[in-house]
């Protein structure tokens, strides 16, 4: 394996961050403060316990979830999607680099750079509820498979999109409601039970259950279950990146 070359695009993916620190990082933080704000503080002093947790902690993991989900298709797509609008792509075609290291730089700079801003969200939420972490080796497990099933996602998004429109549709489309009909601001123990059965077939629940019990120790669905939900979007992502690349899709400006 080429580790030089997968170094060259992490660390230049990375860079790329730190230039446009403002929208990657501070805009994002910035956005899930004012749920914290409304939602926590405002709302969340009137709303009780769910599942005997306070409100205002209960939708801590949601939230992160919800930029995670969100920041990890964005990274990675539009990282690897700029080199094609630009025709810089070029350069990396001709260079003595496999489709697993491109694979590797791009995915694991998306997925840094999203693990990154939901330690700063996490950081940030204690300035506006207090909460615990039960599980902490399981709330990084959830956070670092989250976001690399996700940023691996991004990826086959950007090599799909052929104009910035499509970047948007699927984050915009389908996983921000997706993730708000998931359970990030509500127990789905609070549906009616038909709909709770319906939103058994939302992926996200599943990510965003599992989540939330390594915060508490409470879920929606059982732990195990979200860890194989989980796990499966990661290796269907990753036959996807496998079959477009056997079957001769090319990176294409």
């Amino acid at each position: 394996m080429n580790l030089h070359a997968v170094r060259a695009i992490y660390r230049f993916e990375m860079a790329r961050t730190f230039r446009t620190i403002t929208q990657s990082i501070a805009s994002p933080v910035l956005s899930t403060s004012l749920y914290f704000v409304v939602f926590g503080s405002a709302i969340g002093s009137r709303m009780g316990e769910v599942g005997g947790v306070d409100y205002g902690a209960f939708i801590i993991p949601g939230l992160i979830m919800l930029s995670l989900l969100n920041e990890s298709i964005s990274n990675a797509s539009f990282g690897i999607y700029m080199p094609k609008w630009a025709g810089t792509i070029f350069e990396l075609l001709s260079a003595p680099v496999s489709f697993v290291e491109v694979v590797l730089g791009y995915v694991g700079a998306a997925a840094t750079k999203s693990v990154m801003l939901g330690l700063l969200i996490l950081v940030t939420a204690r300035f506006f509820v207090p909460y615990q972490i039960e599980h902490p080796v399981w709330m990084v497990c959830f956070l670092v498979l989250t976001a690399v099933t996700f940023s691996l996602f991004g990826f086959i998004i950007g090599l799909w999109a052929d104009d910035f429109q499509k970047l948007q549709v699927i984050p915009l489309m389908v996983v921000t409601p997706l993730t708000f009909l998931g359970g990030a601001f509500y127990s789905i123990d609070m549906l009616p039970p038909f709909w709770q059965r319906v939103t058994l077939f939302n992926p996200v629940v599943y990510l965003i259950s599992g989540f939330r019990w390594s915060f508490y120790g409470v879920a929606d669905v059982d732990v195990a279950i979200s860890a194989l939900a989980t796990l499966g979007f990661l290796a269907l992502c990753l036959a996807a990146v496998w079959w477009i690349f056997r079957t001769g899709y090319k990176l294409r400006s």
